[in-house]
C-alpha cells in the first residue's frame, strides 16, 4: 500500500508529462539551446569591459605623472618670457607646452592604434570621454588644493595647454573624440575665472550664471580666496562677493548639501552590451562567405546552407 502510495503521484506525474512530452517537445530543444548563447554572451561582455577597463587604465597611468606638470607653469621657462625677445620667447614656450604635448602624443598614438584594429567609434568616444574626464578631476582637484597654481600667469599656462586638447578633438573628429572636450567644463571654468579681468566688479550673479555656471559655491570660494596675480597685481572678487558666498556655504551645511570641493574619478564601465549592439551596423550572415576552417567543419554546415 505504501509502496502504491509513493509509486502514485510519481505516476501521474510522468503520465502528465508524457502527455506533453511529444508536443513540447520541440520547445523543449529551443530552450536547452538558449543557455550556451547566453553562456556565451555573459562571457564575451566580461572580456570586452575586461579589456576596455585595461586599455583605459594604461591610458590613465601613461598621462597621470605629466599632468602634476600641466597644472603649474615651470618657473624658469614661465619667467624667460620676456618682452621685446620674440627667439627668447619662442623658445620658452615650447618647454612650457612640452608636457601638454605629450599628453597629445599619448592620445595620437592610442587613437591610431584603436583606428588600425577597427575598434568600433562607439567605444574609442567612450575611451577618451572617461580620459578625458580623467584629466579634469586631475587638474581641477590640484588647483583647488595648491595656491600657487591659482595665479592669474599660471592660468594662462592651462588655458595654452588645455587650448592643444581643443585642438586634438577637432583633429580627432566627433567620430571618436564624440564630447571628450566637454568632459573638462570644470577646469575650464576655473582657469576662465583666473585669467578674466576686472574680477572686483563681477557679481556673484554674473559668476555662477555666466563665469562659472558648473562649479558650486564651495569651489568659487576656494579659488576666490587663494588668487593671487604675479603678473599684473590685479585683485580676486569684492569682499561682498565673498561675503555672500560664506552665508551660502553656511546655508547649504545647515540644508545638508556637500561641503566638498573636490571632484572624483569615476572607473565604472560606460556602456552596456545593448548600447554596443545599436550603435554596431547590421550585417547579413547569409552575404558573408565562412573562412577555410570554419568550412572544412562539420559542426558549421548550417553557415554553409545560408551563404550557398
Amino acid at each position: 500500500m505504501s509502496q502504491g502510495l509513493r509509486g502514485s503521484p510519481q505516476g501521474a506525474g510522468f503520465s502528465l508529462l508524457n502527455g506533453r512530452l511529444l508536443s513540447g517537445f520541440e520547445d523543449l530543444r529551443q530552450v536547452e539551446a538558449k543557455y550556451p548563447a547566453l553562456l556565451f554572451k555573459q562571457q564575451l561582455t566580461a572580456f570586452l569591459e575586461k579589456i576596455y577597463g585595461l586599455i583605459r587604465d594604461n591610458l590613465k597611468k601613461e598621462i597621470a605623472p605629466v599632468l602634476g606638470q600641466c597644472i603649474q607653469a615651470p618657473r624658469n621657462s614661465r619667467a624667460s618670457l620676456v618682452k621685446g625677445r620674440s627667439q627668447a620667447n619662442a623658445v620658452a614656450q615650447q618647454a612650457l607646452n612640452a608636457h601638454w604635448q605629450s599628453i597629445v602624443k599619448s592620445l595620437d598614438n592610442y587613437l591610431k592604434t584603436l583606428r588600425a584594429n577597427f575598434v568600433p567609434p562607439f567605444l574609442v568616444r567612450k575611451l577618451f570621454s572617461q580620459t578625458f574626464s580623467f584629466i579634469n578631476v586631475q587638474l581641477f582637484n590640484s588647483l583647488l588644493l595648491r595656491r600657487e597654481c591659482c595665479s592669474f600667469s599660471n592660468g594662462e599656462y592651462v588655458k595654452a595647454g588645455l587650448a592643444e586638447l581643443e585642438q586634438w578633438c577637432h583633429g580627432a573628429t566627433e567620430e571618436f573624440a564624440g564630447l571628450a572636450w566637454d568632459e573638462l567644463k570644470h577646469i575650464r571654468q576655473a582657469v576662465g575665472f583666473l585669467v578674466i579681468h576686472q574680477k572686483p566688479k563681477k557679481t556673484l550673479k554674473e559668476i555662477t550664471n555666466d563665469l562659472c555656471p558648473v562649479l558650486s559655491i564651495q569651489q568659487l570660494y576656494r579659488i576666490s580666496t587663494m588668487y593671487w596675480d604675479d603678473k599684473y597685481g590685479t585683485h580676486t572678487v569684492s569682499t561682498d562677493v565673498i561675503s555672500r558666498m560664506r552665508v551660502m556655504m553656511t546655508e547649504d551645511s545647515n540644508n545638508a548639501v556637500s561641503s566638498s570641493f573636490l571632484l572624483d574619478d569615476d572607473s565604472s564601465i560606460p556602456f552596456s552590451v545593448d548600447d554596443i549592439s545599436k550603435s554596431m551596423q547590421e550585417v547579413e550572415v547569409a552575404d558573408i562567405d565562412p573562412p577555410p576552417l570554419i568550412r572544412g567543419n562539420s559542426g558549421f554546415t548550417f553557415l554553409l546552407q545560408h551563404s550557398e
